[in-house]
């Protein structure tokens, strides 16, 4: 086949062609944007659980959430450093945020200074002071938070 025996320009098919290209960039972007959007969902999920717990008045599922560690009950010495009358004292009825009623999950982030973690920010009792948790990447063990971050 020679230049001078080219085959017909077809318009259909030229648009046929470009549009699967434009619907494979679009999708490709919609689900990059879908990702993004939902690259803290594990995090936020840990804090879920947790607050669903204490929302129950099930402390001690909370304390295993709290620690990555639902068998804590058979080795409480691994967690000495928070034991669970602390973790009582701190999330219980009498702590700074009372009994649970509701909570909702306001924003996730990670510290500027990096780290292994992400906070995740939560409205309790729809108090204008929020609660900050730090969720390890590794073990989606709960702790207090390295830094403090604003949500908007």
């Amino acid at each position: 086949m020679s230049l001078l025996d080219a085959p017909p320009y077809d318009p259909a098919r030229e648009r046929r062609r470009r549009i699967k290209i434009v619907s494979a960039l679009i999708l490709i972007v919609v689900l990059a944007l879908v990702v993004w959007m939902n690259r803290y969902w594990p995090e936020r999920r840990v804090v879920k659980k947790f607050f669903a717990a204490l929302q129950k008045k099930d402390y001690e599922t909370a304390y295993g959430v709290y620690f990555a560690d639902p068998q804590w009950k058979q080795h409480p010495e691994k967690h000495s450093l928070y034991p669970y009358n602390e973790f009582y004292r701190d999330w219980g009825p009498g702590g700074e945020w009372g009994i649970v009623n509701r909570y909702e999950i306001y924003g996730a982030s990670s510290c500027s200074g990096g780290g292994s973690g992400i906070v995740v920010d939560a409205i309790v009792n729809g108090r204008a002071e929020h609660a900050q948790l730090y969720i390890d990447k590794s073990d989606k063990s709960l702790s207090p938070p390295p830094c403090e971050l604003q949500f908007r």
